[in-house]
């Protein structure tokens, strides 16, 4: 009977220590996952209405010219079809969401009332579009002198022909050959 009991007691541990290992994978697992989010695509509905745009508008315009201003309407009910509404948002990862709206009222053909949210300018949105990525450094392409190669006898040959071809005030600028030359 003590053979038996060992063993008990042996798969009684064994499976203390599974348990345990996978409390310890667990944790494990989730500071993984709280390391490496998931991408988020970005969301942008609407008409993007500027600050510019809605100055644009003068009472007693005809649609047509609001429509020209404006762009078509996200929404045009049936049900109001003197009221045309423009709404905007966008949602992109790392950015805070944005979200406008701008109402037009009409009185048969003309406007007769604009409501909106407080909007921004063109400006201001293309801005809010970089986020806080700072604009890369451009690499210097230009190869330094140390490194430019030998001239050749035949490039010689064509910057003097060129130079000697050249007429009136502008130079004509002559470029090595892009493959050496055969001998």
């Amino acid at each position: 009977m003590p053979a038996f009991s060992n063993h008990r007691l042996f798969v009684s541990a064994l499976a203390c220590l599974g348990l345990a290992a996978c409390s310890t994978f667990d944790n494990a697992s989730d500071r993984i996952v709280g390391l490496v989010s998931p991408y988020k695509a970005e969301v942008v509905q609407g008409n993007f209405v500027s600050k510019e745009q809605k100055e644009a508008l003068q009472i007693g315009m005809p649609r047509v010219q609001v429509r020209d201003i404006l762009g078509t309407p996200l929404v045009a009910s049936v049900f109001h079809a003197d009221r045309w509404d423009y709404a905007f948002t966008m949602r992109r990862q790392g950015a805070q969401p944005q979200e406008r709206k701008l109402t037009v009222f009409f009185k048969g053909d003309q406007l007769v009332k604009v409501e909106s949210d407080e909007l921004i300018s063109e400006k201001e949105f293309v801005e809010s579009l970089s986020g806080d990525r700072k604009p890369a450094k451009a690499p210097v392409l230009q190869l330094p002198p140390d490194q430019l190669p030998a001239p050749t006898p035949a490039s010689a040959s064509t910057n003097a022909a060129a130079s000697s071809n050249a007429s009136g005030n502008a130079p004509v600028r002559v470029y090595p050959p892009l493959e050496a030359v055969a001998r």
